[in-house]
């Protein structure tokens, strides 16, 4: 499976002085292999420093989502033959599942911190998975959750990927309602949806394969989303069966991350990348494939450029990150 839904990504250490002197340190929730091979997640400061285990799971915990209120921390978790959504202290502590059954992806907060929503697929084989996903939303004090978007024209297409804006009132998210996967908006309840962004081609005239729009983050000041595009991996060798190093390299280099404005009327390539993520201060962070180190490099912007952080030891996989907010 992809990390659009499970990339396994390093960073590289050491290329790229990341001049960590006089700088207050964020901290993070990440996802990365142990010793043993199992994905955990860990908290530490930007800089890779101070790096405390949360979980210690048998069988694997990914895609880390912290509450705005930086108390509560969302991830999912293997159980079985899926993916369970599990909720725990932002500590580690406490962690109960919500949902046990069924394949639970890349879980996000409204900003309440009480109400999560989330994507659950049904894979087929050779199929990219958001292709066949559907929206829940949970409200955490009551532990009940439903479908999100009710009108059934909605339902008759694949949603997935969502974040919500900062004021809780919109969600943006992939939906292929105009034939491939784009980045679209609606209200909460899934009304007033329209077709946010497209990426300048269709298709990739090489590759033969449509160019797609993934992972969407809405920035902390509601202005902006980021969002991954690309010819998406299930086009690789890896899920084809067919060795094509070639192939698999301009694949690769279609990998980008852009950001629109909320609007729709602005659109920029940031840089190529994959899982783009917004830091607490509102600057992009993105991962690309870093072979050296057996992974990618981990960027974040700031005011006068990018700086790589390194969050994930030299070749370990990871599960993606979050950034812990900045609360009083």
């Amino acid at each position: 499976m992809s990390n659009r839904f499970a990339i396994t990504v390093a960073v590289l250490i050491g290329v790229l002085n990341p001049g960590w002197a006089g700088a207050a340190l964020r901290e993070v929730v990440v996802s990365h292999t142990d010793d043993q091979g199992i994905l955990q997640l860990y908290r530490m400061k930007e800089d890779g420093t101070d790096s405390r285990q949360l979980t210690f799971s048998k069988t694997g915990c990914r895609m880390p989502s912290c509450s705005p209120d930086g108390k509560k921390l969302a991830y999912v978790e293997q159980l079985g033959g899926g993916l369970a959504l599990r909720v725990a202290d932002l500590d580690g502590r406490n962690a109960r599942t919500m949902v046990a059954d069924g394949m639970n992806l890349l879980p996000t907060w409204l900003p309440d911190s009480s109400h999560l929503i989330w994507m659950k697929v049904s894979p087929q084989p050779k199929q990219d998975p958001a292709r066949n996903s559907k929206l829940f939303i949970m409200n955490l004090s009551t532990g009940e959750h439903r479908r999100l978007f009710t009108n059934p024209e909605q339902r008759k297409h694949s949603n997935a990927m969502p974040t919500i804006s900062p004021n809780g009132k919109r969600i943006a998210f992939i939906s292929d309602r105009s034939g491939d996967m784009r980045l679209w908006v609606s209200n909460l309840d899934g009304d007033g949806a329209r077709l946010l962004s497209k990426p300048e081609q269709e298709r990739h005239e090489t590759i033969k394969a449509p160019i797609e729009q993934k992972v969407p983050a809405w920035s902390p000041d509601g202005k902006w989303i980021a969002h991954w595009e690309g010819v998406e991996m299930i086009h690789m060798s890896q899920f084809t069966g067919i060795p094509n190093p070639e192939r698999d390299r301009q694949i690769a280099a279609t990998f980008h991350v852009w950001i629109v404005s909320s609007d729709g009327k602005r659109r920029r390539k940031v840089g190529r990348g994959d899982d783009p993520t917004w830091s607490p201060d509102g600057f992009v962070t993105r991962a690309y494939p870093e072979p050296r180190r057996g992974g990618p490099l981990v960027m974040v912007g700031t005011k006068t450029a990018e700086k790589a952080i390194p969050i994930v030891p030299p070749r370990r996989n990871w599960g993606r990150f979050d950034w812990v907010p900045n609360t009083p």
